[in-house]
């Protein structure tokens, strides 16, 4: 199946949007994850900072207790400094833990378990002499001098932690807020580019329906037209078939009449019959005329061509133009091409020139001269008719071969309107043109021509 525009771009625009669906989903996908790093890095470090405070705080306890044991000497104050060395231990291994793989920190941890364990030799040694000799922890005794170094020591490595620590959370926290918005700036312009594909898309697919829906219109309109277009045939041949008899009955009485008594009875008497003669070939020159545009319209109408010997064709024609008209016109053919024959339907371009010759005559002053000019060339055959009548002004000439239109100008002059309207129909049929070149009170020129896409047999 051969695809047309409109399908690929709904191909591609359907293909498009779940690519950009997809590659949406696998950046969240990859943002999300970032962000779960980050959160249980923002923890890890949160987690840090609290055993660090933990840490002081139990150091803080430890030497609360053993200044109280020094003081007081009493065995309460021990014991409490022992159990904030119990809870000191277990909060280094948990810091130990939540370091995890960091080198710099992992150093200073070592560190900082260096000072402590340094700091509760220290304890344990000012504890020991001070039950020995209590008057000897004096200010300045080595022993203060390494406490008080010591303690600086922590002081130092705690802010370093802690500094570390801490920019390591305004870090993450930064990356963790950058990568909240690059997330949520990717799904916004995916989510607008896949609703503007979507949008398009259905704006295609109800272009389609419309589309659909018109041709369908059409297609019924057309099917009601050709229905009522064999129903006007019909009713037009069965009138033309009812009218024909009777009318043939009347003319061949009038000519019968008229034969029998053109010596018998008075010239304005037989004028009588030749009316009622002219008359009924005029209605039944209409009805032809009329079923042969119907059946053109309804694309019945049958077109015939064969080899046609120009020469004697418009010999003939101009013969019984003269003969209908009693030689009333002064019609002159004119032979101006090489071609000899033709490949044309007799009947039909009879018909049309026969028209436009009939014309010519009705129209233009009595004696005046009708040219009929033949040009037969290898690609095409001209017919020309040319007449010195009233001639049809340029707002009439658009609508001259609509049926039953006639120019306002012909007055009281007998005539359907069908005429033209058969002869651009035949033409047609032929794959032919007709133009037309007049001006009121000067004449009128109809040039015909049919192309030629076979050689002269």
């Amino acid at each position: 199946m051969k695809w047309n525009l409109e399908r690929k771009l709904i191909a591609g625009g359907l293909g498009a949007a779940l690519l950009i669906m997809g590659t949406m989903s696998w950046i969240s996908y990859q943002n999300a994850i970032q962000l779960i790093r980050s959160t249980e890095r923002i923890k890890r470090t949160y987690s840090t900072l609290e055993h660090l405070a933990d840490i002081q705080a139990t150091l803080n306890e430890a030497e609360s207790g053993r200044r109280g044991y020094l003081l007081f000497g009493t065995d309460f104050e021990l014991e409490r400094y022992n159990l904030a060395i119990a809870k000191l231990v277990k909060i280094l291994n948990d810091l130990e833990q939540s370091l995890g793989n960091q080198v710099s920190q992992n150093a200073r941890f070592q560190q900082l378990r260096s000072l402590i364990d340094q700091r509760q030799k220290l304890f344990q040694t000012s504890n020991t002499l001070f039950r020995l000799n209590p008057s000897d922890l004096s200010a300045n005794h080595p022993l203060v001098i390494a406490s008080r170094i010591n303690r600086e020591a922590l002081r130092e490595v705690f802010i370093a932690l802690k500094a570390e620590e801490q920019s390591s959370l305004e870090l993450w926290i930064a990356r963790s807020g950058n990568n909240m918005q690059y997330r949520l700036a990717i799904e916004s312009v995916g989510t607008l580019i896949s609703f503007t594909i979507f949008l398009s898309v259905y704006l295609v697919l109800y272009h389609q329906l419309l589309k659909r829906q018109e041709a369908e219109r059409m297609q019924q309109k057309l099917a009601q037209e050709k229905e009522l277009s064999e129903l006007k045939l019909e009713f037009l041949a069965l009138v033309s078939h009812e009218f024909r008899t009777p009318l043939s009955v009347i003319l061949g009485s009038a000519q019968l009449l008229k034969d029998s008594l053109s010596s018998q009875i008075e010239r304005s008497r037989l004028r009588s019959l030749t009316r009622i003669e002219s008359s009924a070939k005029a209605m039944k020159q209409m009805f032809a005329d009329v079923l042969t545009i119907a059946r053109a319209d309804a694309g019945k109408l049958e077109y015939q061509p064969s080899w046609l010997e120009l020469q004697s064709f418009c010999l003939n024609l101009v013969e019984d133009m003269q003969l209908s008209d009693q030689y009333q016109h002064v019609i002159k053919l004119i032979d101006l091409g090489d071609r000899t024959h033709g490949w044309l339907d007799e009947a039909l371009i009879y018909s049309a020139l026969s028209n436009l010759l009939s014309n010519a005559i009705k129209y233009a002053p009595v004696g005046s001269n009708i040219d009929f000019i033949l040009d037969g060339k290898i690609d095409v055959i001209t017919f020309q008719v040319k007449d010195e009548g009233m001639g049809i002004s340029p707002e009439e000439q658009v609508t001259l071969f609509e049926p039953f239109t006639r120019g306002v100008n012909v007055k009281s002059i007998i005539g359907t309107g069908l005429g033209l309207a058969l002869v651009k129909r035949c033409i047609d049929l032929h794959q032919g043109e007709i133009t037309i070149d007049s001006e009121v009170g000067v004449g009128t020129t109809f040039t015909i021509q049919i192309p030629q896409s076979r050689l002269e047999k």
